[in-house]
């Protein structure tokens, strides 16, 4: 790991993190220089996201004297799933121009031949070329530049508003592919040409056409975002950084983004995972499993010893491959806003259509008829009607949400009002659980070694229901749940990652060629990074190849113990059959003696880090009480009966206090239940700790 020290400003502006969710923007002040923080939560904009995220840049005063402003985003996301990107063409290889339909012959249902697949680039917008170089970066057939001009005129005429090219091999050899993007570029009247050369220099043919695909038709979308969130910040007199959280974790500047916008997907729940991992380290729980429950998701992520994990792709929907690294978060459509109904069956289901903020849960009086989770915890009495969170609706309309749950699932259903509402409850419980378990036991981990960490509007409401279904230890709810997102987005560090392809046995390998092409990825990596315009305290520049034994197809990740001085890392073949064995040891409790160990990727990520938060700046006050926090009681259903819950303003409860359940805590951000056989206590950071009595 190289590290060198960046000068960090005398005396930082305030920075804001934004963390744009379905129902609600999240933002999380914090003015470093007075050593104080804010925290706003107010109704997103569906369709126009930037009337919400100026709105909650207001409530911390004038926007002119924000420093800077760190974005989770959902846009590239939402239109991933929507399809609703641009109108994409794609220039590849001649015989190629199908490789998008192909995958890897995956099937969207596992047990017939009935589904179908359609890409975001249609065939009669993928256009062949005649070229050709093999796998060992030689061409057999010149690029015949003039059919890419043909291909590239013909995309417009047919109304392109992006351009892919893809070429087989170029991971090898760029040399056609940067030709073709200069004759591009000559005609093509925007900056949204993706060409994998510089997207995913990446061997295996399918996830790198994907990838590059999905950038481009991200580019118009995701581009045109931002251009409005920066004119309505320049309109504001803004003139500080305004940067973007990445899949991976960590954050990059708005031209980052707009090049590279497929590196945004799971922009905002990767936000959230950052500070939970950070707010359950400083606590003392180094395993954790995060739990974002929005308006619309529910987003589940494993810490293990206090590292996010990092896969090097995901399928953000069936066939829309995208290989980039990011952190490894498992998403249902199990929100506050997620529609109750019978199914034709006669089941209860919950989701995943979302009546997200507009019009929002019935109770909400926005048009809405139809039951969410929202509804039915209002109707068990979890929620306050009369102090809802987000604090734009005076009240919540309990009768208009018991009647909606009775007509369109008690009485379907056989049900009395209560017991309708705690089968949506449990229905959804049941989902979370699930989710839960799939990133724990069906991957080897034990949940009872494990703590929840739930946040999001909804999460803390659902984290004894966790505690018990899964068999987790604890949860622990932030100080801030609501908004955690947003502080992610504040203590983020920048990031920026390349892969080159080597494609090399460990034996055939030259180790000076790959010190060189280590030192010039590093360069690459940290120019990046210090573009971004971030004060940092250092930047690290992190080495992982991806290797496998020869034969294998499936890779494992090899963090290599080196670091650039002096120019050269010293790279050597034992260094990296060592750091082999260990890497696949520890994934396979084996080794195969005798069969050769093969590099297929070179990883490269250069890593600012931000000044450090220290997170006793959200701690409670000295002189708080629990008496002055009681708020008295009200009856809350649990297991079929009502029960008298104590009621505390949880931000004044003072640190070391114990509540035992049933109780309800309330604050501005979110609401935290504890169930009558679960207890909480404040830790001294100010976290809730909820574990059975």
């Amino acid at each position: 790991m190289n590290a060198h020290t960046a000068t960090p400003e005398a005396k930082p502006a305030p920075v804001v993190g934004v963390d744009v969710g379905g129902t609600f923007t999240d933002l999380f002040f914090f003015d470093a220089a007075a050593g104080r923080f804010r925290t706003a939560k107010v109704p997103s904009n569906r369709g126009d996201e930037a009337v919400g995220f100026l709105e909650g840049l207001k409530t911390f005063g004038p926007v002119a004297q924000l420093g800077s402003i760190v974005h989770g985003t959902t846009v590239g996301t939402n239109a991933l799933l929507e399809r609703k990107g641009a109108r994409t063409a794609l220039i590849t290889t001649r015989g190629f121009r199908d490789v998008l339909e192909m995958r890897r012959r995956d099937r969207l249902h596992t047990w017939g031949l009935w589904g179908d697949f359609v890409p975001v680039i249609p065939r009669d917008m993928r256009f062949e070329v005649s070229e050709r170089v093999l796998a060992d970066g030689s061409v057999r057939t010149a690029l015949d530049i003039e059919e890419v001009k043909a291909a590239t005129k013909a995309a417009l005429a047919q109304g392109a508003e992006a351009i892919a090219i893809v070429f087989i091999n170029a991971y090898a050899n760029p040399a056609h592919e940067l030709a073709a993007l200069e004759a591009v570029r000559a005609l093509w009247p925007n900056e949204n040409i993706a060409c994998s050369a510089q997207i995913l220099p990446e061997i295996r043919e399918f996830e790198r056409t994907s990838t590059t695909a999905l950038n481009a038709y991200l580019q118009p979308v995701v581009g045109s975002y931002l251009k409005k969130l920066d004119d309505a910040l320049v309109g504001e007199g803004f003139t500080g950084r305004f940067h973007i959280v990445q899949s991976s974790g960590g954050v990059m500047s708005t031209v980052t983004a707009r090049k590279l916008p497929v590196r945004t997907a799971l922009s905002g729940p990767a936000a959230g995972v950052i500070a939970a991992a950070a707010i359950a380290e400083a606590a003392g729980y180094p395993d954790i499993i995060t739990g974002d429950l929005g308006g619309t998701s529910f987003d589940v992520s494993l810490v293990a010893g206090g590292k996010t994990a990092l896969a090097a792709q995901t399928t953000i929907d069936f066939g829309l491959v995208i290989r980039t690294p990011m952190i490894e978060i498992t998403t249902i459509g199990a929100g506050g806003g997620s529609i109750a109904y019978v199914d034709a069956g006669g089941m209860l289901q919950v989701g995943p259509e979302s009546a997200g903020s507009r019009p929002g849960p019935v109770a909400y009086g926005q048009g809405n008829t139809r039951p969410t989770l929202t509804d039915a915890n209002i109707v068990l009495g979890r929620i306050n009607a009369e102090r809802p969170i987000g604090g734009k609706l005076a009240r919540l309309d309990v009768e208009a949400a018991k009647a909606a749950i009775d007509t369109h699932v008690a009485k379907p259903l056989g049900l009395g009002v209560m017991e309708a509402a705690e089968a949506i409850v449990r229905i959804a419980d049941g989902r979370m659980a699930g989710a839960i378990r799939l990133v724990s036991i069906e991957r080897g981990h034990d949940p009872a070694t494990f703590a929840a960490v739930p946040f999001g509007g909804g999460g803390a409401l659902h984290a004894g229901a966790l505690i018990k279904d899964v068999g987790l230890k604890a949860a622990l709810v932030p100080r801030y749940p609501g908004v955690t997102s947003a502080l992610g987005c504040v203590i983020a560090d920048i990031r920026h990652d390349q892969v080159q392809t080597v494609n090399l046995t460990v034996d055939a390998l030259d180790p000076v060629a790959l010190d060189a092409r280590m030192v010039e990825e590093a360069a690459a990596a940290r120019a990046v990074v210090e573009a971004a315009g971030l004060a940092v305290e250092r930047i690290d520049t992190v080495f992982e190849l991806d290797m496998h034994y020869v034969g294998q197809t499936h890779t494992v990740s090899v963090p290599l113990p080196v670091e650039v001085e002096n120019g050269t890392t010293g790279i050597d073949r034992a260094t990296i059959a060592t750091a082999f064995d260990a890497a696949y040891q520890a994934s396979f409790s084996r080794l195969l003696p005798g069969v050769p160990a093969k590099i297929v990727n070179l990883r490269t990520a250069a890593i600012g880090r931000r000044p450090h938060f220290d997170l006793k700046a959200l701690a409670p006050e000295a002189g708080a009480t629990v008496d002055g926090a009681r708020r008295g009681s009200r009856p809350v259903w649990f297991a079929g009966a009502w029960h008298e819950a104590q009621v505390f303003a949880r931000l004044e409860l003072p640190v070391g206090a114990t509540i035992p359940g049933p109780a309800v805590l309330e604050q501005p951000d979110a609401t935290t239940l504890v169930d009558p056989d679960l207890v909480a206590r404040v830790d001294a950071l100010g976290n809730v700790i909820v574990e059975r009595a």
